[in-house]
């Protein structure tokens, strides 16, 4: 089978979306070698990260090629692709970022077309997003979800968010969950964690959160929870700066915050990433609303106990033994956090069932049911 896919993202986005790609294609070939696998991108990009597909015989590139096409990459991947994937003899084309090129009557019957959403958050929270990006995005999220064959959703909450805002019949989406990265899953030596705490001048013991420095993220509410709190524990945040990051230290200065309680680290690999989360003492992740909340896997891979969100999509990244608080009642966060900091064998007891709930996250399992997906259109 020729199986086609919009590798743009696995090219060139480092987090997120790009992640979800190469994961995706990485367990692919691992369990399904015999396929034939091509590459979309409009252009390509020497990423370390998606090496793995370098000297692979099944694996074939394909790039914009005229010079109209290379010069307007976007026209050639969201509306001229389908004639490449046709000349190729794809049978299967998997949109990996919520979108798929235009489809035209000559190809309907040729081409099977899934798309993975990740997440309608622009349509939750429009205020977080330029209107020119909103209206790109949803032209092109409600397009991929009313003409795919199959739309995969990351999260039953996702699936519930495309059925009430496109309409969407219920039976065509089906909820596939990611996994993280192989990092996450492996245990790092004590002599490799601390040679990254010496590096990162990291505390003995720690709170972690992780994820972009938005407004969305929720990080206030942990700020808001810290005078609220009897542990003093330093709280070390991982994730990419914005402009919410100048209204959180507004927010410091108000409270009268030491700036030694939070440590914002930077330019922090996806090989320290899990080191770090093995290093810390919980996980706390106060965001509003995610598509899945990928962190949160990964703390528990990590062995790492986890305080988040009531409601949306948390309960299925966290399962049941992970806490769920209203984390904009700042005084319930910080009361939560204590009660756990001064429990160590409930830490333990939700290390242990956290780890064993995670297992449903497994790459195989997952990957199992994608190529389910791909065989019922085939």
């Amino acid at each position: 089978m020729k199986i086609g896919f919009d590798a743009k993202r696995a090219y060139h986005n480092y987090t997120g979306l790009g992640n979800y790609s190469r994961d995706l294609i990485k367990s692919l070939l691992k369990k399904n070698s015999q396929d034939e696998f091509f590459m979309y991108s409009p252009k390509s990009a020497k990423n370390p990260r998606f090496s793995f597909i370098e000297g692979k015989k099944n694996i074939h590139k394909r790039f914009p090629e005229t010079p109209i096409h290379k010069t307007f990459k976007g026209f050639w991947r969201s509306i001229n692709l389908e004639k490449f994937l046709l000349k190729d003899g794809i049978e299967i084309f998997h949109g990996l970022s919520n979108e798929i090129p235009r489809r035209r009557k000559f190809g309907a019957e040729r081409i099977k077309y899934v798309v993975t959403i990740h997440d309608l958050i622009f349509r939750r929270f429009p205020r977080n997003y330029r209107a020119i990006d909103r209206r790109i995005h949803n032209i092109k999220f409600k397009y991929a979800s009313r003409n795919a064959d199959v739309v995969i959703a990351i999260s039953e909450q996702t699936k519930r968010d495309i059925v009430q805002y496109y309409k969407v019949p219920a039976e065509k989406i089906k909820v596939i969950y990611q996994t993280c990265h192989e990092n996450f899953k492996k245990e790092y030596s004590e002599e490799i964690k601390q040679h990254i705490k010496t590096n990162f001048n990291l505390p003995d013991e720690f709170i972690l959160n992780v994820g972009t420095i938005e407004t969305r993220k929720n990080l206030n509410a942990l700020l808001q929870a810290i005078p609220l709190m009897k542990n003093d524990l330093p709280i070390v945040v991982v994730g990419r700066k914005t402009k919410y990051f100048n209204f959180l230290k507004v927010q410091m200065q108000k409270l009268k915050i030491d700036e030694d309680r939070f440590i914002f680290l930077k330019d922090v690999t996806m090989d320290q990433l899990p080191a770090i989360y093995q290093l810390s003492t919980i996980f706390v992740y106060p965001s509003v609303f995610e598509g899945f909340g990928i962190p949160i896997i990964e703390a528990l891979n990590s062995g790492v106990p986890v305080i988040t969100t009531q409601g949306g999509c948390f309960p299925e990244a966290g399962g049941p033994d992970s806490i769920y608080v209203d984390t904009n009642n700042f005084a319930e966060l910080g009361k939560t956090i204590d009660d756990l900091l001064e429990n160590p064998a409930q830490q333990k007891l939700m290390t242990e069932k956290g780890l064993a709930y995670v297992k449903k996250f497994d790459s195989e399992e997952l990957t199992n049911q994608l190529l389910g997906v791909y065989s019922d259109l085939t």
